[in-house]
C-alpha cells in the first residue's frame, strides 16, 4: 500500500532511506532545517575556495557501489572517483613522516623499513582483516539490530573470541614499533572509541584502509550528496529545505504527522535521520524510549573543532590527507573519553583537497581543512578556538618546515556549539555513538520505536553506527523495516 512518509533531516542515511522508500512506490518528503541538503555533509564556498564542511574521507567504495546498484546505477553515473596515491601520510613527534601508499605491497615495504619482519606480519594481519570485513560488511551490518540472534552465524561463532579482545592489546602482540601501531589503530578512530575499548573483530577497518584504499569523489563528499539527491528526485522524492520540525504528533500511540514551520503535516510514517536524542524531545515525554540518564551514560564518539582555511600559497610536504600524531596519543584519548576536557596538546587531521581537485582553490592557493577531535559537551568559545588554531598552525609550520601564518587569507571555524545549533546534536557530538562492545548491533538504540507505531530512526546514533558507509546501510535497514510493517 502506498504510504505518505515524512523524513526528518537530509543526511546520508535519510537520503538513502528516501531512495529505497520512493523506489517501493511510497510518497516521500524530506524536511531539512538548513538551507541545503546533506545534513553534516554540506559545503562551504568562500572567495573562490570550496570546502566539505563534514566528512572528507571516501572509504569502503564497495558500499557506495552496492547502494547505487540497488537502483540499477553506478557511482560513476553521477561522479568520477580518483584513488589517492599515496592514500595519506602521518607525522610523528620525532619529525618522521610515514607515507601510506595505495598498494599493500608498498605499505608492507614501508613497514619493513621501520620494523624488521613487520611487512610479512602486516600481510598476514590484513588477510585476517579481509576475512572479518567480508563477514561484517558482506552480511552482519545489513541486519537491522533487532535481536542478539542476528549476530549468531557459523562465521561469527568461529570469530567469537575476537569480540572479547581489543584492538590495542592485539596490535601490540603483533607489532612492536609505536609508529606502526598508531597507524594501524588509526582506522578504528572512525568507529568513535579508543582502540583499547574497540573489539578486535573491528580490525576489518584496516582492510578498508590498506586493502580497499582511499578515494576522492569529484566535488568532494558533497558530490556524493548531490548524486544521492539527484537519484532521490529521479525516484520522486520531494525535498523541503528551511523546514524546521518542532513536533512529532502522536495519537493513541500512533504517529499521525509532524509540525513543520508551525504547520501540521499529516503522515502515515515518520522516519527521523536527525539526532536520535533530539528526535525524542519532539515527542511527549511519556512516548520517549530513553531517559536523559540513559543518554548521559552512553559512550559517544568525539565531537570536533574544525577550521576551513584559505592559503595564498601551495603548502609543501603534505598529502591530500595528512595526520599529525606528533603529540601524546593516549593523553589526547584520555581527554576525550576518560576525563572530558580540552586537550593540552592535541593530535589533529588535515585535508588539502586542492592537491587533488584544482577547482576547489584559486590558482596558486591551497584549501585546507583541519580537525581536532574533542570530547562532546565541552564549553566552546571563540577564545578557545583561536588558541587551538594558533597551536595547530605552529605545529604545521614546524612539521612541514615552512612559514604559513602570514599566508592565511581567511579561516572559518565549526565547533561544538555549531554541532548543537545546526544539527541538534546531543552534547555537540560529531560522529554519534561509539562502537564499543556494549554499543554494537542490538545494543544500540533501535531503528524502530518501541513505544510509537510507525515511528522509525536512522543514522549514526542507531544501527549500524558512525561513518558515511554505515549511514547508507542504516537508511536501507530503516526503509526495509518500514516496508515490512
Amino acid at each position: 500500500m502506498r504510504k505518505n512518509i515524512q523524513i526528518i533531516g537530509s543526511g546520508f542515511s535519510s537520503m538513502a532511506a528516501a531512495c529505497y522508500l520512493a523506489q517501493a512506490g511510497h510518497q516521500v518528503t524530506v524536511y531539512e532545517k538548513n538551507s541545503t541538503v546533506g545534513g553534516r555533509a554540506r559545503q562551504l564556498k568562500r572567495d573562490g575556495f570550496t570546502f566539505d564542511i563534514g566528512p572528507t574521507w571516501y572509504w569502503m567504495p564497495d558500499i557506495f557501489e552496492r547502494f547505487f546498484a540497488d537502483f540499477g546505477k553506478k557511482p560513476t553515473d553521477y561522479y568520477s572517483l580518483k584513488k589517492l596515491a599515496p592514500a595519506y601520510s602521518v607525522y610523528f613527534s620525532d619529525g618522521a613522516q610515514v607515507t601510506i601508499s595505495d598498494s599493500l605491497e608498498e605499505i608492507a615495504r614501508t613497514f619493513e623499513t621501520i620494523e624488521s619482519g613487520s611487512g610479512v606480519k602486516l600481510k598476514k594481519f590484513i588477510e585476517s582483516a579481509r576475512e572479518n570485513y567480508n563477514i561484517a560488511i558482506g552480511d552482519l551490518v545489513y541486519r537491522p539490530g533487532q535481536s542478539f540472534t542476528e549476530l549468531i552465524t557459523w562465521e561469527t561463532f568461529k570469530k567469537f573470541g575476537l569480540f572479547l579482545k581489543n584492538i590495542s592489546s592485539e596490535m601490540r602482540k603483533q607489532f612492536k614499533n609505536e609508529k606502526l601501531i598508531r597507524i594501524l589503530e588509526f582506522p578504528v578512530l572512525f568507529l568513535g572509541a579508543k582502540p583499547s575499548d574497540t573489539p578486535y573483530f573491528y580490525n576489518f577497518m584496516n582492510y578498508a584502509d590498506f586493502g580497499l584504499g582511499t578515494w576522492h569523489p569529484e566535488n568532494g563528499m558533497y558530490g556524493v550528496v548531490q548524486a544521492m539527491e539527484k537519484l532521490a528526485r529521479e525516484l520522486g522524492v520531494q525535498f523541503e529545505c528551511n523546514s524546521k520540525v518542532s513536533e512529532i504528533v502522536v495519537e493513541n500511540n500512533q504517529v499521525v504527522g509532524l509540525v513543520v514551520n508551525g504547520n501540521f503535516v499529516a503522515s502515515d510514517v515518520v522516519l527521523s535521520g536527525a539526532d536520535y536524542h533530539h528526535t525524542e524531545t519532539l515527542l511527549p515525554e511519556n512516548n520517549r524510549q530513553f531517559s536523559e540518564n540513559y543518554w548521559d551514560k552512553k559512550t559517544f564518539a568525539p565531537s570536533s573543532l574544525l577550521f576551513y582555511v584559505g592559503f595564498d600559497k601551495k603548502i609543501k610536504n603534505v598529502e591530500h590527507h595528512t595526520l599529525f600524531f606528533d603529540a601524546d596519543f593516549d593523553a589526547h584519548a584520555s581527554a576525550i573519553y576518560d576525563r572530558p576536557e580540552w586537550p593540552e596538546d592535541p593530535m589533529f587531521y588535515a585535508s588539502f583537497p586542492s592537491i587533488t581537485d584544482a577547482h576547489v582553490a584559486p590558482e596558486g592557493c591551497e584549501a585546507a581543512i583541519f580537525l581536532i577531535p574533542l570530547a562532546p559537551g565541552l564549553e566552546d568559545s571563540e577564545q578557545m578556538r583561536e588558541h587551538y588554531f594558533n597551536l595547530l598552525l605552529d605545529r604545521l609550520e614546524i612539521n612541514t618546515q615552512q612559514s604559513l601564518k602570514k599566508h592565511v587569507m581567511f579561516k572559518e571555524s565549526f565547533g561544538i556549539n555549531d554541532f548543537k545549533e545546526q544539527y541538534n546534536s546531543y552534547k555537540g557530538n560529531a560522529y554519534g555513538l561509539a562502537n564499543t562492545l556494549l554499543q554494537t548491533a542490538f545494543l544500540r538504540p533501535g531503528l524502530k520505536s518501541k513505544k510509537i507505531n510507525q515511528l522509525y530512526f536512522t543514522g549514526q546514533l542507531t544501527v549500524p553506527g558512525p561513518g558515511v558507509p554505515p549511514a547508507l546501510i542504516s537508511g536501507k535497514l530503516a526503509a526495509g523495516l518500514i516496508q515490512k510493517n
